[in-house]
């Protein structure tokens, strides 16, 4: 079979991978502990369920507008207008199984070949899959230990240029749980607006936030016309199987992933979108209490990491992932993911999963319980001694 060139621009995410392998571990009896996947270990909470069973139950099972059923899309842009003080209308709303097609349309309308793309690097892997599939060029921007996993603002100034058609940020931040300060947002939002480049700002984490309140770039004047929100309901209302994303932008952009939207998927579930609107809408509890579980849980594997000779790992502000530097074990960051796993039975991350800078780090989850990631910090400091 000859496929397209195009495919082998395309790349993949590793979590999944990790994930199988240790299945297939589990399944030869080892017992693993599960740190690589990014799904909070939560069910969804009850009153969520609840609506969606009964919407299956009253015949929500049919086709919707490929752009989301209004009643959510409202919701949406009254929950966005609210959280980031600006104002946002139900037709600026593109509803999508799963945030991952909110990248995927979004860079495939705005860019091709000879364009460029400031992508955070190391940063969630479909960013530089998808501008590379597209034949656009992926300039990575590096976030470094250094500055808490920000950005050096005049390293970033210097990779603008006249090509460059979309600038990506994320935060908080996968893999490194960093967040970006008001210094960061403005110096893209300067460059954005001078330059008339898109950002498309992947905003997933906003709930998950443990210092300080949450910052959108679109709380800059002149950014709402330039910016597409990425958000979903998978992190923080842990429904990561339901596949519930939606994007808001400008509407002239909108329509155009909609298109895309009607060209691939048509549509997005019903009784999930009605589920979407009780998560939005009902009560945030479960939510809230989620958050201060990961709190707790954040505090014990950066403690428990930081007494394991070699590693060095820093407080995240957000998400619920550690990102330590390993540099002190002397050992590379794919052999250490695959040491862990098959000595120590604990599935982790290698950092060059999320692109080159992610070199000297492994990336932790820690969406599971703080017995089993205690568990995983004494099996992980038994097999770091052995090296």
């Amino acid at each position: 079979m000859k496929l397209a060139t195009r495919m082998s621009r395309l790349g993949t995410e590793t979590a999944f991978e990790v994930l199988a392998k240790a299945k297939a571990l589990e399944a030869q009896g080892r017992e693993i502990v599960h740190l690589e996947i990014g799904e909070p270990d939560f069910d969804t909470p009850r009153n969520i369920v609840d609506v969606a069973i009964s919407a299956l139950n009253e015949g929500q099972t049919h086709y919707t507008p490929s752009a989301g059923i209004p009643p959510f899309k409202e919701a949406i842009a009254r929950e966005v207008s609210s959280t980031r003080d600006i104002d946002v209308n139900p037709d600026q709303v593109v509803v999508t199984p799963g945030a991952k097609p909110i990248m995927f349309f979004t860079i495939l309308a705005l860019c091709e070949k000879g364009d460029e793309v400031i992508y955070p690097n190391p940063g969630f892997p479909i960013y530089e899959s998808m501008i590379n599939f597209t034949g656009a060029k992926a300039v990575p921007l590096p976030l470094r230990m250094e500055k808490e996993f920000r950005f050096d603002i005049d390293e970033f100034k210097k990779l603008v240029s006249p090509k460059t058609k979309l600038i990506i940020i994320n935060s908080p931040q996968n893999p490194t749980g960093g967040v970006l300060g008001w210094d960061e947002l403005k110096a893209v939002a300067e460059a954005a607006i001078e330059n008339d480049i898109m950002v498309l700002s992947d905003e997933v984490y906003r709930r998950i936030l443990y210092e300080g309140e949450f910052v959108s770039i679109t709380s800059i004047p002149g950014m709402p016309e330039q910016t597409i929100i990425l958000d979903g309901h998978s992190k923080t209302y842990a429904m990561t199987g339901w596949r519930l994303g939606y994007g808001v932008m400008p509407q002239e952009l909108a329509a155009q992933v909609t298109r895309l939207m009607t060209n691939s998927n048509s549509c997005t579930a019903a009784f999930t979108q009605y589920a979407g609107i009780e998560a939005l809408t009902g009560p945030q509890d479960e939510a809230n209490k989620m958050v201060e579980a990961f709190r707790e849980r954040r505090d014990v594997i950066v403690e428990g990491l930081n007494e394991i000779p070699g590693f060095k790992c820093l407080l995240p502000k957000g998400a619920f992932y550690v990102f330590p530097n390993i540099e002190g074990t002397g050992k590379g960051s794919k052999f250490l993911e695959e040491y862990l796993l098959d000595e120590a039975g604990v599935a982790s991350l290698s950092g060059t999963s999320f692109g080159k800078y992610g070199e000297g780090f492994i990336r932790l989850s820690y969406a599971n319980s703080v017995e089993n990631i205690k568990k995983a910090l004494g099996w992980m400091k038994e097999a770091i001694a052995k090296l």
